[in-house]
């Protein structure tokens, strides 16, 4: 059983998936569902609900139980714990069981086949983990962030991997003046990546500079995990940073970037050759996007 694994987000709330390379599908963890189904936080009453639905879908002969296998996922103490998972048609059978509008919502979510630019995109981003690509790509520069957008977005925008020549603003503030970029640009790709705050304050500045029409978080942030990688051997697990929190501190950071080196510096992590890691990374990435 492989162990690549996929997160995708419904009202803000993991619903976590691993792949079974043998069977050729995924399969998705019922207490993420069932938590998401009944609104519940507390691990605890999530999973003692569904021992009681589990008895009581037993008993009904509901082909959900039978369906269901157990494999290894993280669990809230930071261990690898067996727990119950079902596939695609599994997911479908068990949303019916629970009543009310949202029970529909989620199916409506979960049966939805996105075709959009955001997850084509992602799917390209998942591939460049086993891609020979990624050995070729620059560290640190303005050249190496070009050729990862250029990576993610290929085909699907006719300006992909290029420096913009217009001006961008996002929530009342303007990136760096396009005019002007080239310099900008060049100015830091010169800048020290040694330390931590070194590599941090690039990584700033390469914000601030947002050099592509499109894609410039989640091209940024695969670029800062690759000069960790190469300075520090270590990466961001980025599901341990909030969207919110996340967010709010890096617009903060052109003025004050000390709440964003916290949020990196506290979510830093030595598993830099982890399949797992890399995925979860991109799930995240892509989800911080999401509007």
């Amino acid at each position: 059983m492989s162990q690549k694994i996929s997160i995708r987000f419904f009202d803000d709330r993991e619903v976590r998936a691993l792949w079974d390379e043998e069977n050729a599908k995924w399969w998705f963890s019922v207490l993420d569902i069932v938590a998401v189904l009944t609104d519940q936080n507390d691990y605890t009453k999530t999973r003692n609900y569904w021992k009681y639905l589990k008895a009581k879908l037993k008993k009904e002969g509901s082909e959900v139980v039978s369906a269901t296998t157990q494999l290894k996922l993280l669990a809230p103490d930071g261990k690898k714990r067996l727990a119950d998972m079902l596939d695609y048609k599994g997911i479908i059978a068990l949303g019916k069981t629970f009543p009310g509008t949202k029970a529909n919502r989620f199916i409506e979510w979960f049966t939805y086949s996105d075709e959009s630019i955001d997850s084509k995109s992602k799917t390209k981003a998942y591939a460049l983990f086993d891609s020979s690509f990624i050995n070729n790509i620059e560290s640190g520069t303005t050249k190496g962030l070009q050729q990862i957008n250029g990576y993610l977005f290929g085909g699907l925008y006719d300006f992909t991997g290029q420096i913009r020549q217009k001006n961008i603003s996002k929530g009342g503030f303007q990136f760096a003046v396009s005019r002007f970029l080239g310099e900008t640009l060049k100015q830091t790709d010169e800048m020290p990546e040694n330390t931590f705050d070194e590599i941090a304050a690039k990584y700033v500045e390469m914000n601030i500079a947002h050099p592509f029409m499109e894609g410039n978080g989640r091209s940024t942030r695969i670029w800062l995990d690759m000069i960790l990688k190469k300075r520090l051997k270590k990466c961001v697990d980025w599901s341990k940073i909030g969207k919110a929190e996340y967010m709010n501190a890096m617009a903060k950071s052109p003025v004050n970037s000390s709440a964003l080196k916290k949020l990196l510096k506290s979510a830093l992590t030595t598993e830099i050759d982890s399949r797992e890691m890399f995925m979860k990374g991109i799930d995240y990435s892509y989800y911080y996007e999401e509007q």
